[in-house]
């Protein structure tokens, strides 16, 4: 199969190699590890729902991007810009740091990090239905018993798939399936929105709460700017470090709250585990 090559200017600071990291240690879609300096995947082209494999490269301010599969690689390598945040502007990026010594912080310790996660907001909807009421290790074994050769099942497999889950988790991915056929949980319309109308529209798929509905839009279609109002450790960890609301800090993060509040995530999970402030780690926590 041809492989079809995509050279990407990143603007502003990024570093694969954190980026990678970051990834492999986030439960809910963690990447494999690997080895070598490529970041791998392979994904469900969104709207076509056909496999894509993508493998990333750093060339400087330069992401190369090799990409095949049956389907539209074009449209497939603009999901891969959007699930690493490849197509965000972050030049103004260090600036927030000047503004907020706590994210100067973050920034210094984890160089060049850029927000990823989910492959599309459809897988991120499926695992916040599969996540409720369990715990995480839990919800990663039902994640993986839905898997196909590696790859999500797609959502019109999902809708008429005979699904063994506790509680209403069947009857609400099948909702969630039935949304991503009707594009109601595309990435790029969904980033197109303001987020809080985002995050609205997201509600309206049933199974989908306010928190869901803003990892839906904030980490399955990436959006940049937007603050996650339901989400208690980051508050507490605001809380903790400023001493003053979410809201009333996360003026200072603009246009990059999700940025900010990432970093601030990640920063606690460290705090907790007893990593010094300044350090590099090797793997970092989603």
């Amino acid at each position: 199969m041809a492989v079809h090559r995509v050279e990407v200017a990143v603007q502003g600071p990024w570093s694969l190699a954190t980026s990678r990291a970051f990834w492999e240690g986030f439960t809910p879609s963690a990447l494999p590890e690997r080895t070598g300096e490529a970041l791998e995947a392979t994904f469900l082209v969104e709207g076509e729902w056909r496999r894509a494999s993508v493998s990333v490269t750093q060339h400087g301010a330069t992401a190369v991007l090799s990409l095949s599969g049956a389907g539209d690689l074009d449209r497939a390598a603009a999901q891969v810009c959007r699930f690493l945040s490849l197509d965000v502007d972050g030049r103004a990026w260090p600036d927030v740091g000047l503004r907020d010594p706590v994210i100067a912080l973050a920034q210094s310790s984890l160089p060049g990090l850029r927000p990823c996660g989910f492959y599309s907001p459809y897988e991120a909807a499926a695992w916040s239905v599969l996540a409720q009421r369990i715990r995480m290790s839990q919800a990663a074994a039902l994640k993986a018993s839905l898997l196909r050769d590696g790859v999500f099942i797609p959502p019109a497999e999902l809708r008429g798939a005979a699904l063994d889950l506790p509680g209403r988790k069947a009857e609400y991915l099948r909702a969630v399936a039935e949304a991503a056929l009707d594009g109601v949980l595309d990435g790029p319309r969904l980033r197109a929105l303001k987020p809080a109308a985002a995050v609205l529209e997201v509600q309206q798929v049933k199974g989908l709460g306010p928190f869901a509905a803003e990892l839906v839009v904030l980490r399955g279609a990436n959006a940049p700017d937007a603050v996650p109002h339901n989400e208690a450790r980051l508050s507490d960890e605001v809380a903790e470090r400023y001493g003053r609301p979410l809201a009333e800090v996360s003026e200072a993060w603009r246009p990059y709250r999700t940025w900010a509040s990432v970093h601030l995530r990640v920063l606690r999970e460290r705090r907790l585990a007893g990593v010094p402030a300044g350090a590099q780690a090797e793997a970092v926590p989603g």
